[in-house]
């Protein structure tokens, strides 16, 4: 069993980022986030105003919904796997916290404080640049000046992480390599100069959990194993069968020209495979497609 708990399932993220206990935690994350920008003084969490987006799967995506001590609203978000409409969900999520802060009657006259996504991502979306952090504002398309401080939205794909411990430069930079290598480690770097990390390195100690807290975790660990076996499993079976009939097709036709379209063959028959097993789970049609490249028809029609 390993030492810390996995920040990537439900209850090691809670954990981490989502008690009053581990507030600290959660402020130096963000003012590390926001270095020589702002700084958050406290927070108050609003569990009971969260908006309720993402029940279908909690295993894939979970959050922690927050309020700065100068009202500012802050989602933070771990998701573990690409969702179909990602960007849009993600930008309906925000304006939907904006939106709420709406007042009935005609003396209300559009006062809204800011709402700030800091999503970490488990994976890379298709259609984000490969840069680990994408920081995205309102601005002026010419002079790319900010329009607005109302909304912003801060991803930040974790597979995209590289640096080991001594590399690190900035305590963002070593936030990171902890949630990314925690389940993994012996011991937390940087614990003994960093009261932060100390106190990270007790609250993410899996010994130190009640035996509740344990059976808790324990079953949020498989829920998100089993989830991620799901993807995995499609997506290397279906790799393999591609593979295996692209290289059978251009065996038999012995040209270049018969490899290249076995390869492109093989291809897509590894996009069909992934979609069929997706299917078998009970995935939805749009996910399938969004993982796969395929169109929504092709998958209806597998």
């Amino acid at each position: 069993m390993a030492k810390y708990i996995n920040p990537f399932t439900d209850v090691g993220f809670k954990r981490i980022f989502g008690q009053e206990l581990s507030k600290p935690l959660l402020l130096d994350f963000l003012n590390s986030l926001f270095e020589g920008e702002k700084r958050i003084v406290n927070l108050t969490f609003l569990d009971k105003e969260q908006p309720a987006l993402f029940e279908e799967d909690r295993s894939l995506i979970y959050d922690i919904y927050c309020e700065t001590d100068e009202g500012e609203k802050i989602i933070v978000e771990m998701q573990n796997k690409s969702q179909p409409f990602f960007k849009n969900r993600s930008i309906y999520y925000v304006s939907e916290s904006i939106a709420r802060q709406g007042e009935r009657g005609s003396s209300w006259n559009y006062e809204i404080d800011s709402v700030y996504l800091v999503a970490f991502l488990n994976f890379s979306p298709l259609d984000f640049k490969k840069q680990f952090r994408t920081d995205v504002v309102l601005a002026e398309k010419d002079t790319k000046e900010q329009f607005s401080d109302k909304l912003r939205m801060i991803y930040l794909q974790l597979p995209l992480f590289k640096k080991e411990a001594d590399e690190c430069e900035n305590q963002v930079e070593r936030w990171i390599y902890l949630l990314k290598n925690m389940e993994t480690l012996n011991r937390l770097p940087w614990a003994a100069q960093s009261a932060v990390f100390k106190k990270l390195e007790s609250i993410a100690d899996v010994s130190a959990m009640t035996r509740a807290e344990r059976l808790q975790y324990d079953e949020a660990l498989k829920k998100y194993r089993d989830t991620i076996s799901v993807f995995e499993g499609a997506r290397m079976e279906g790799r393999a069968e591609g593979r295996a009939e692209g290289r059978a097709e251009g065996r038999a036709e012995g040209r270049a020209e018969g490899r290249a379209e076995g390869r492109a063959e093989g291809r897509k028959d590894e996009k069909i495979a992934n979609a069929r097993k997706m299917k078998s789970y009970g995935l939805a049609l749009e996910m399938i497609a969004d993982i796969t490249g395929l169109t929504i028809d092709e998958v209806r029609d597998l």
